[in-house]
């Protein structure tokens, strides 16, 4: 198929594009480069530095078989200041694109979207009907787009899956994860261990949980970027499907940060601080509907093993 991915020079987005292309279809990267990397979009594949409000009706016109929809605003922090920037960012450039999909009858589409849709569940693990309550304008945005998403589906036969994730971490060969400004656990206990940060703080250790920290389902980006390419095969005409792509296992602040010193040998300081508002104690999905349905399992489940594969490539952006 002819695929184009937007936001395809980010973490998640170059990961799957890579994959797209080993598995033998034609990849076209639409990215405006506002947080994403030239370098990390695959070989042979061509990028459209362009903003994709401006650029998405004229690159659709070439012909598409889908689009996978990764392009989005997504600090929480910031979408909580600056909460325009986020509906319009993620919510309008949306409707945008799907409209263009109409307009140019481009057939299916996956959306990456986010646990955050759930805000504080009422259980864990967290399954596709539970409550969306987004406790922030990022969870918001993306839940608002699945709605919209569901009602081009119902109107204009769109074929549609919503692949929410829990934790991504890890990396894929030279594509991995480097954000200007890093809010993901696993990348920033690795600055303590390269020696771009003193120390990691650990927010709160007095959870009901068994070492006292938050729980979080860590899933691997490669293991992500197959359940995309399970999703486009599985896509539907008029139909929206959504999905929790998660390990099913929870591993606390305390096991990644035992982690990271165990694969990289440094003592890694860390610090107790106050709790965050609006943190659960456990955040762990349930991926049975992705496995049964989409014949989707993960495979890279080891913590130490994702880690690993993290510091490999923290280690490579050293080098260049």
């Amino acid at each position: 198929m002819k695929l184009l991915v937007t936001g395809g020079a980010g973490y998640v987005g170059s990961v799957c594009a890579a994959r797209l292309v080993e598995s033998g279809h034609e990849v076209v990267v639409l990215d405006d480069l506002s947080t994403g990397h030239s370098d990390a979009v695959p070989d042979g594949v061509r990028l459209i530095a362009e903003n994709i409000d401006d650029a998405i009706g004229s690159v659709l016109a070439e012909g598409f078989d889908g689009v996978l929809h990764f392009a989005a605003k997504s600090l929480v922090g910031e979408s909580q200041q600056d909460p325009a920037k986020y509906w319009q960012g993620n919510v309008v450039t949306s409707l945008r694109l799907l409209d263009a999909m109409r307009e140019h009858g481009t057939p299916r589409l996956v959306f990456s979207s986010t646990a955050a849709v759930y805000g504080e569940p009422d259980g864990s693990p967290i399954v596709e009907t539970a409550p969306t309550r987004p406790t922030n304008t990022y969870g918001a945005t993306k839940l608002a787009i699945d709605h919209a998403i569901t009602g081009y589906a119902t109107s204009h036969g769109l074929a549609a899956v919503s692949l929410r994730y829990f934790n991504v971490a890890g990396a894929y060969g030279r594509f991995g994860e480097r954000h200007t400004t890093e809010t993901h656990l696993i990348p920033i206990v690795l600055q303590v261990a390269s020696g771009k940060r003193e120390k990691v703080a650990v927010y709160g250790d007095d959870y009901p949980t068994e070492d006292g920290t938050c729980v979080r389902d860590y899933i691997h980006v490669a293991d992500l970027a197959d359940a995309h390419l399970k999703a486009l095969a599985h896509t539907s005409g008029g139909t929206h499907r959504i999905y929790n792509l998660g390990n099913g296992l929870g591993f606390s602040v305390r096991q990644v940060i035992d982690a990271c010193r165990e694969v990289t040998g440094h003592a890694i300081p860390a610090d107790v601080a106050p709790r965050r508002s609006g943190d659960p104690a456990v955040l762990v999905a349930s991926s049975e509907k992705a496995r049964t349905e989409l014949g989707w399992k993960p495979e890279r489940v080891d913590l130490a093993g994702i880690v690993r594969d993290a510091w490999e490539f923290t280690q490579s952006r050293e080098e260049v």
